[in-house]
């Protein structure tokens, strides 16, 4: 008789989508990794006697207390408009990042799942990025599974008018985002402006060390002037890839000015998402 793996060869087994759902529905790096941990502590607790499905029951248990600190963090209005990004070298995503960011689970996604209430997005992330039924969703957010499916047509109506598919090859955005580096510096405007989607969006997450905290600039005339203001450190921009899509490290020496996400759909730019804050910077490994 074949013995069965216990709940730790299950859990490590699962770990990185446990982690990959928490991303999904923090947004931080850091609380994803502190919601993983909660999750193995209630599942230690509990025990898998009687347990069916251990894969889907640990998503449940590390969805359920996601929710729990999202829900916390909006009581305290601590929301920030930038997630976490996952950094890589330009050369390629590093294997520990796959199942992180399957699903072209790029920037701008993480931005507008920010603006979604707990339960849309908890909705959405289960049923949409990981196929939970809305039967087994219904009762985390004490909803009916007819409710729970509402919820996630809402968000993903949201989500498909505001957040724009990257286009999937990563030498093409390169090309994209280098003209856009290259514009910027010469001054030439007519070369910006043919980079960019009459739609795109800049935002820019400055933390709350900084006077201007959140700064978000629509339509290409308003990037045109905030790239003509950042010009001068577009020479010290360093490739990298971002969420497995073509962006940048603003950095001098060893200090990290700042990260910049870039959303090429069609050969456009249609957004441009910028970390800034100093405090949050330290905190990640890069």
């Amino acid at each position: 008789m074949t013995e069965q793996p216990n709940l730790a060869e299950h859990f490590e087994g699962n770990r990185a989508r446990l982690r990959a759902v928490a991303y999904r529905m923090l947004g931080s790096l850091s609380e994803a990794d502190d919601a993983v941990q909660e999750a193995w502590l209630r599942a230690d607790r509990a025990g898998i006697a009687g347990v069916e499905n251990v894969p889907a029951w640990l998503t449940t248990v590390v969805a359920r207390v996601s929710l729990n600190l999202l829900r916390a963090r909006r009581s305290r209005r601590e929301e920030p408009i930038m997630p976490d990004p996952v950094v890589d070298p330009a050369s390629g995503v590093d294997p520990e990042h796959d199942v992180l960011l399957a699903d072209a689970v790029g920037v701008a996604l993480l931005v507008i799942l920010g603006t979604l209430t707990p339960a849309e997005r908890l909705a959405f992330v289960l049923h949409d990025m990981f196929a939970v039924p809305f039967e087994e969703i219904a009762p985390m957010i004490e909803r009916s599974p007819a409710a729970a499916r509402q919820l996630a047509s809402r968000a993903r109506r949201r989500v498909r008018g505001q957040a724009p598919t990257p286009d999937p090859d990563v030498r093409a955005q390169r090309t994209v985002v280098d003209a856009f580096f290259a514009a910027a510096r010469d001054g030439d405007l007519d070369r910006l402006a043919s980079v960019l989607h009459p739609d795109v969006v800049l935002r820019a997450d400055g933390g709350t060390a900084r006077e201007r905290q959140t700064v978000v600039l629509n339509g290409p005339d308003a990037v045109i002037r905030q790239a003509r203001l950042g010009a001068q450190f577009f020479n010290i921009a360093h490739p990298a890839l971002i969420n497995g899509a073509a962006g940048a490290v603003i950095r001098a020496g060893d200090q990290v000015l700042s990260i910049m996400a870039f959303t090429v759909t069609n050969g456009r730019i249609a957004a441009i998402d910028v970390l800034a804050d100093p405090d949050r910077l330290a905190t990640l490994n890069l």
